[in-house]
């Protein structure tokens, strides 16, 4: 009687905000008639539901917490539900999903510009809701980075190859959102911040007669859905002008 008792449809992992309603499922089937019983986890803490013992289990969104059902049959076989996460944020200051929000991503943290040196860790986070949770993908440069599937990318030991521009795709069933694009810096102990940026291009622009470039990718919109080709065509041109002896300066957004 091992496979008395079968899942059938497993409950769904949700990233929502703070004080949001949802209803977490789970199906089983059996040879007899079936019992549900509900469980959370937070942090080490595991314990049932009070009373939580139907298919379906209401929950307010409060805090980050894993749940899983449990599923018996009258002769003690018994089934458990895959875990599932509820992450719950607590601070959603722009973004928030309205009443007619219907589970699309929505991004609630942007990735931030790095300065590296070569041989230094990196990491980029971003964040989103979503119900379903979204599903994560990185990409530099237009390209996608087939290891970087979650919310934090992580290179241990980062190569001048590493340079770039990063952004990042969150999706579900709903749709996808693509994250502020922004630049990572990676050098060999020189390392140009923003103030020596500024004051970097002010000796482009006394140096430079007749051969600077300023190209301008616009990748968010209001009212149209985020583009990527303009992180790969800012990409390429830049490369392409840099080839013909321009002083480039490229901005996204």
């Amino acid at each position: 009687f091992s496979t008395a008792v079968a899942i059938t449809e497993q409950p769904v992992s949700v990233s929502v905000p703070v004080g949001y309603s949802f209803t977490l499922r789970c199906r089983a089937q059996g040879h007899t008639s079936l019992q549900y019983q509900w469980f959370c986890q937070y942090q080490s803490d595991c314990h049932p539901i009070p009373g939580a013992t139907n298919q379906d289990l209401p929950v307010i969104a409060e805090q980050t917490q894993l749940y899983t059902c449990r599923v018996n049959d009258l002769h003690r076989n018994v089934v458990f539900s895959d875990w599932v996460k509820v992450e719950v944020h607590q601070c959603v200051a722009r973004g928030l999903p309205s009443q007619l929000w219907q589970g699309e991503p929505v991004i609630v943290l942007n990735p931030s510009e790095q300065w590296v040196e070569v041989g230094q860790p990196l990491q980029l986070q971003c964040a989103a809701m979503g119900v379903p949770a979204p599903s994560y993908q990185w990409y530099r440069n237009g390209n996608l980075l087939e290891q970087q599937k979650r919310k934090k990318l992580r290179i241990t030991h980062t190569k001048a190859s590493d340079s770039g521009t990063y952004l990042c795709c969150a999706s579900n069933s709903h749709g996808e959102r693509w994250t502020n694009a922004v630049d990572v810096h990676v050098g060999g102990g020189e390392i140009l911040h923003p103030a020596e940026h500024l004051q970097f291009f002010h000796s482009v622009s006394i140096l430079a007669t007749d051969k600077i470039a300023l190209l301008v990718g616009n990748n968010c919109y209001q009212h149209h859905p985020n583009l990527m080709a303009p992180v790969r065509d800012v990409f390429e041109l830049s490369r392409l002008l840099e080839h013909l002896d321009f002083q480039v300066v490229s901005l996204l957004d």
